[in-house]
């Protein structure tokens, strides 16, 4: 049966969550594998907006199993927020946490707030979490959170994190105090969270065994991939396709389909390069008509034109074959619209990522134009994606029909509005058909 993989394909913010919503009432299981509160999937239901930082999309389809893997690091506060959000919308949670996901921890949020500014964090505490887990010694994990020992457990750890909380101002002269303001705050949270916790790498395998379908949700986008990214301004877990089987404890033999998601246009919240950025009177329209702004932060999105050496890498890095294009409709009604083709490095033309941050901002890129189309109503787009793929204005078929031709890949799915109405599906990615799904 079935099992994919939903992954940005650029600097996040792709429309993941839309997508991933609109797959899942097909699948039985949805799998948030990487990242925390830090990353922000928006769904629209009946004219309701929910952003969900943990919890996976899929959330408002009752009766769906919701699963958060080992390599995601967990806000319980923030966790227990959005099922109570969820709950109180009329929708049962039916969740599995993983024992082996970390916690984020009270002073991993101060110590990032403290000193994320050069690279541009959100300041939830996702990076000083990570840097705890990678050194072992100060990381503590769901197991360890609603474990008996686990006062035993933070007061080693504050032991260890002493000079490094006292430099941030974190605590004063006594360690103790701090320790038992951690212990209080955390415990009130433990049995409303005991309920969730379970094997996941066991009960996904269990599930796949079983013949269930699982949609693994991957959060940010390929190129804040903390290996494969802009480095250093990316996050810190593998967004990437491959971090669904580290991040939920199923093997790569078990993941059929990955599915791409790319926006008709780029954008970027946070610093780092990013070739093809646009600003002025054409950024500020897309910004606005697009709401590019930060699901977790609020802040503004940088704006820029499709870029496919973006594209064409994230599509090797993930192997997926099949993209999602999100957000066509917000180009409407602008008269020249560019595609990145390649890029210009010291006067050569290259078609790759330099690796090194300093020199991709030295780059330049190589754009092809193509004619806009007329702005076009929300209702009329609703009836496009009604009427199908061929009732799109004649500009907007040949923008697509390029995109597809130079990354060799099917788009699967038209996004053309933040609504489940508002998609269009070319292609059934899961053979929903065969297999009686409809």
């Amino acid at each position: 049966m079935p099992s994919i993989v939903v992954v940005g394909a650029q600097w996040g913010d792709e429309g993941k969550g839309k997508i991933i919503d609109y797959l899942a009432k097909y699948v039985d299981v949805i799998v948030r594998y990487n990242g925390g509160a830090n990353a922000g999937h928006t769904v629209n239901i009946k004219g309701r907006k929910y952003v969900f930082h943990l919890l996976p999309s899929g959330a408002l389809y009752s009766g769906k199993t919701l699963v958060i893997g080992n390599g995601v690091v967990v806000d319980v506060a923030q966790l227990l927020d959005e099922i109570r959000t969820v709950e109180e919308a009329g929708y049962r949670v039916n969740l599995i946490l993983s024992n082996r996901a970390h916690v984020v921890m009270p002073w991993h949020k101060l110590i990032d707030k403290a000193s994320g500014g050069k690279i541009g964090t959100t300041g939830r505490g996702i990076g000083p979490t990570y840097t705890d887990k990678m050194w072992r010694k100060t990381a503590v994990r769901i197991s360890d959170l609603i474990s008996r020992n686990f006062r035993d457990k933070l007061r080693e750890i504050l032991k260890l994190k002493e000079h490094e909380l006292k430099h941030y101002g974190i605590i004063g002269d006594s360690v103790e105090e701090y320790l038992e303001e951690v212990y209080s705050s955390l415990s009130k949270l433990v049995e409303a969270i005991k309920p969730y916790v379970d094997d996941v790498s066991l009960r996904l395998n269990e599930f796949l065994d079983q013949g269930k379908w699982v949609l693994f949700e991957g959060a940010q986008g390929t190129m804040l991939d903390v290996d494969h990214g802009t480095y250093p301004y990316v996050t810190s877990s593998n967004t990437i396709s491959g971090g669904a089987c580290t991040g939920a404890g199923v093997p790569p033999t078990r993941i059929d389909v990955v599915l791409g998601v790319a926006k008709a246009y780029t954008t970027r919240v946070g610093k780092g390069p990013m070739p093809t950025e646009i600003r002025g009177e054409i950024a500020e329209h897309i910004r606005e008509k697009g709401g590019e702004y930060g699901a977790t932060t609020g802040r503004p999105r940088r704006i820029g034109w499709l870029d496919l050496v973006v594209l064409k890498y994230a599509r090797r890095i993930n192997g997926f074959s099949n993209l999602a294009l999100t957000k066509l409709d917000v180009l409407s009604g602008i008269k020249t619209i560019k595609i990145a083709i390649g890029y210009e490095l010291d006067g050569r033309k290259i078609d790759y990522i330099p690796a090194s941050s300093e020199e991709y901002a030295r780059v330049k890129p190589i754009y092809v134009e193509f004619p806009g189309w007329r702005d076009i109503s929300r209702d009329e787009w609703r009836e496009i994606a009604r009427s199908g793929v061929s009732t799109m204005p004649k500009e907007a078929i040949k923008y697509v029909n390029f995109i597809r031709e130079e990354l060799n890949v099917d788009i699967a799915i038209i996004s053309v509005g933040p609504s489940r109405e508002e998609t269009i599906l070319l292609k059934d990615v899961f053979n929903i058909k065969e297999w009686g799904r409809y």
